[in-house]
């Protein structure tokens, strides 16, 4: 198991009825990782890109579950010092879902409602659980998972990373098989795409691209209500995994940091 790999994709679009792409999304060969600015505060766009530089930059070495552990925490610090340096950065906020490979399996960081989706043997399981409102009052028995579905403040988060706040992820360890296909998504695809037909998208493309391509056309389709990123990796046997290049996207996408930097120089 030790000399599997990861083959990987990633794409994002700003969707049909937003000018502005919060996301941000890192897809590498030891980490995976996707956040979504948080909608209805400021500079959501500059809280996404942070969370996903600061893990992106991480030397994960010999204990990826503590070095990213340590990036969340880092991510977390530096919002908070973003916001009280320029009170315009104030309250931003983001969800972040990361997954830091080792060889066998991943170390999963996990806060908000972005989500971490596993393909095995043809079954779709969902390997996070949503921090928002809704999905509380579900676990407390006071919704029905239908009614959750439509519920009009579904995306209401009770935990996030964010400026001045202090939510904590969920950190778990996550063994992966041979021939598991994985899906890091915002809620712009998992809010919008029916869970069977993101099932019969990871089941069906050959290629993690073509999982990406589809999943975002199926989400504007819908409306394109929100920005739509996935990241999208298959375990393969290491002669079979192309060297890939890490990606930066959305937010952080290497034309957008120049503009974001000057904004956080001045902060």
């Amino acid at each position: 198991m030790a000399h599997q790999m990861l083959r990987f994709a990633a794409g994002t679009d700003v969707g049909r009825r937003r000018k502005t792409n919060e996301d941000s999304a890192f897809a590498g060969p030891r980490l995976l990782a996707v956040a979504d600015g948080m909608g209805g505060h400021p500079h959501g766009d500059v809280a996404s890109r942070t969370a996903v530089t600061t893990v992106a930059g991480l030397p994960l070495g010999d204990d990826p579950a503590a070095a990213l552990a340590a990036g969340v925490a880092e991510a977390a610090a530096r919002l908070d010092d973003l916001g009280r340096r320029d009170p315009g950065l104030a309250g931003m906020g983001t969800t972040l879902t990361a997954m830091a490979w080792d060889g066998r399996g991943f170390a999963v960081a996990h806060i908000g409602d972005s989500r971490a989706y596993l393909l095995r043997g043809g079954d779709l399981f969902q390997l996070t659980r949503d921090h928002t409102m809704v999905q509380s009052l579900v676990d407390g028995g006071q919704l029905t998972p239908e009614e959750a579905a439509n519920h009009p403040r579904g995306s209401v988060l009770v935990r996030a990373l964010q400026s001045g706040g202090s939510g904590e992820p969920d950190l778990f360890r996550h063994d992966a098989r041979p021939g598991d296909r994985y899906l890091l998504c915002s809620d712009g695809v998992s809010g919008f795409v029916p869970a069977d037909a993101i099932r019969a998208a990871m089941a069906e493309e050959a290629r993690p691209a073509d999982v990406a391509a589809r999943l975002i056309g199926l989400a504007n389709e819908a409306g394109g209500h929100d920005n739509i990123t996935c990241v999208v990796a298959d375990v393969a046997p290491a002669g079979e995994a192309p060297d890939q290049r890490p990606l930066l996207l959305g937010a952080a996408a290497p034309g957008r940091l120049s503009r974001l930097g000057r904004r956080l120089h001045r902060a």
